[in-house]
């Protein structure tokens, strides 16, 4: 079912952005909300305490609404400013280095037809520097903020965060995304999980809530040459583990890794068994691949346990966090 666009609600797009290394990134990714064939009501781009990239792009997008991120620093606090700023009633993200096809916005606005629809996400393809590393395991695309291989369309625990529409109503309810989570400018350390936390806090408020992956809702995400390296996938895998360690430590134990179990015990098995029958047919990436998936879950589990233990000793108790 779509939603035609006269009876369509007001819709935001939010893109934060905090560098001038992506000066060219943040101008494409806007470039590509301008051709959307559903049209947004506003744009509205949240700059990351950067007051020169600040005023650098208001200049040279006049009819964006540029902002500075009135939270604390980091991506959480940018999408805040954006969503306290935002007047349509559908409110979707945009990472700052990422490219929309032309129907993303239409397919993320039309999964809203069901009332009881509180999110909705698409699909994040890589656009790889240069070409994938032969030894890149596709079930570990989320190290990049990309889509994995095994998931399924239809009703999902979480929405990935740079390819995400919510409505308004669920910020009212729910509150924001955690600033004590995710990506900041000044920390070096590739976390995330902001939108997990923040989907399954939903859920818990919100008697009946659905969050839906719209896989025709396409996005481009770029990866740079330096997070095509094996030691950026290990560092990234060990961080996912610190960040679903503070998952854990605001939702609990079964919401926060119910999914990750799931997927560990299905589709990064058979990830493994697949990589070692192409090694076998003489496919030698095959083997490096498989290895991938055992250290990345090996990294990962590192990272789980030395979050769990700092949580301790912080005294922080898990499903602490409101």
């Amino acid at each position: 079912m779509s939603i035609p666009r006269d009876a369509a609600p007001l819709v935001s797009v939010v893109i934060c952005a905090y560098t001038e290394d992506r000066w060219d990134d943040v101008l494409a990714a806007v470039a590509s909300v301008r051709a959307q064939s559903l049209e947004p009501d506003e744009v509205i781009l949240v700059v990351d305490h950067n007051p020169a990239l600040h005023a650098r792009l208001r200049a040279e997008l006049p009819d964006v609404l540029v902002i500075e991120n009135r939270e604390t620093r980091g991506l959480s606090g940018g999408k805040n400013t954006g969503v306290a700023t935002a007047k349509g009633e559908l409110i979707a993200f945009l990472d700052d280095d990422a490219v929309a096809e032309p129907d993303w916005l239409k397919f993320l606005v039309n999964g809203f037809a069901d009332p009881e629809v509180l999110g909705v996400g698409g699909t994040t393809l890589p656009l790889w520097a240069t070409r994938r590393p032969a030894w890149f395991p596709e079930e570990f695309d989320w190290v990049l903020g990309c889509t994995y291989t095994g998931r399924e369309p239809g009703p999902v625990r979480n929405l990935l965060g740079g390819n995400a529409c919510f409505r308004r109503s669920v910020f009212a309810v729910a509150g924001g995304f955690p600033v004590d989570m995710g990506r900041t400018s000044g920390n070096s350390r590739p976390l995330g999980c902001e939108e997990t936390e923040f989907c399954i806090r939903a859920s818990h408020r919100i008697p009946g809530a659905v969050f839906v992956y719209e896989p025709r809702a396409v996005i481009g995400h770029r990866v740079s040459s330096a997070r095509q390296r094996f030691a950026y996938f290990r560092s990234r895998c060990y961080a996912e583990g610190l960040s679903k360690a503070a998952v854990t430590r605001s939702v609990g134990v079964a919401d926060g890794l119910s999914a990750e179990r799931d997927y560990t015990i299905g589709a990064l098995r058979r990830g493994v068994g697949r990589g070692l029958a192409q090694a076998a047919h003489g496919d030698l990436a095959g083997l490096r691949r498989a290895g991938a998936i055992a250290v990345g879950l090996g990294a990962a589990g590192m990272g789980y346990a030395r979050g769990t233990i700092d949580g301790r000793r912080q005294g922080v108790p898990v499903g602490a966090a409101p």
